[in-house]
């Protein structure tokens, strides 16, 4: 059985829950948001360690944003930048790089954001 008709299947088979009348808003996407923004600010103002905290807020509140382990990963390169090798700072940075294309392959940055 194909799985289209299996999942058809399951959704008339299983009991249906009256929607409710009233709509929840999550502002959950705001936090990572105003980090993002937050560490854009920082790290135009080359504050490299603050920008870093900003986009770790903004990973730890939605671990798939393409653009906050984007961003992360890019603070985390500029500060291991100094040292010539390919060390455990530049290591993570790769990584978190890796991380955001996994999420969204077609991801590309916005360093300004809009109304600022």
């Amino acid at each position: 059985m194909p799985l289209p008709l299996i999942l058809f299947a399951l959704f008339v088979a299983s009991p249906q829950e009256p929607v409710a009348d009233t709509v929840v808003i999550s502002t959950s996407l705001a936090a990572p948001s105003a980090s993002i923004d937050a560490g854009l600010a920082a790290f135009k103002k080359r504050r490299f360690r603050a920008a870093e905290a900003e986009f770790q807020k903004a990973v730890d509140a939605d671990p798939e944003s393409a653009a906050a382990h984007f961003y992360l990963g890019y603070t985390l390169y500029k500060i291991a930048e100094p040292s010539r090798r390919y060390g455990p700072g530049k290591q993570r940075a790769a990584e978190e790089f890796a991380r955001c294309y996994s999420i969204d392959p077609g991801f590309a940055p916005v360093w300004v954001r809009r109304g600022q």
